[in-house]
């Protein structure tokens, strides 16, 4: 009986001990930093506003994996991102260079922005227009339609 109870404790702390992670080297301290490191400077690209670090999608995690791995290869950073601006282009870096490719990127929300006010500029132009500025016949024919829409204070 206390053999059975010792085998059953022993084979309770062996299974125990192998799903322990092995204690983390100076080296895979050092590769943990380079992988966040670069993972902060590249887009995950399910979640578009979030870095590689940040995303816990599945590609994301992916993603963060093959960086180790390429780290581990003996790859330096601009290798990594190299391949990963081949594989997905320049949106997979979170600050994409200026070039034409990516002038869109870079200068698209300012165009919209100033198209916008100009749109809201001519329009309240367009709307200022005073009766001072109408023809005198417009003007009669407002003043006319205004008079009769307005309700009869003598009924009350």
């Amino acid at each position: 009986m206390h053999k059975r109870l010792a085998a059953l404790l022993l084979a309770g702390v062996a299974a125990f001990t192998l799903q322990m992670p092995a204690r983390a080297t100076a080296s895979d301290v050092d590769l943990d930093t380079r992988v966040h490191a670069l993972s902060e400077q590249l887009r995950c690209l399910v979640c578009q506003n979030q870095t590689l670090a940040d995303s816990n999608a599945d590609l994301a995690v992916d993603l963060r994996r093959q960086i180790r791995e390429q780290l581990r290869a003996g790859a330096t950073e601009a290798d990594v991102k190299d391949y990963l601006v081949q594989r997905y282009g320049d949106f997979v870096l979170y600050r994409p260079p200026v070039k034409p490719l990516t002038y869109l990127l870079w200068f698209g929300p300012a165009l919209l922005l100033m198209a916008v006010v100009f749109g809201i500029v001519s329009s309240r132009k367009h709307q200022k227009a005073t009766a001072a500025e109408m023809d005198p016949d417009a003007q009669a024919l407002l003043t006319a339609l205004l008079a009769s829409s307005q309700p009869d204070d003598s009924r009350r």
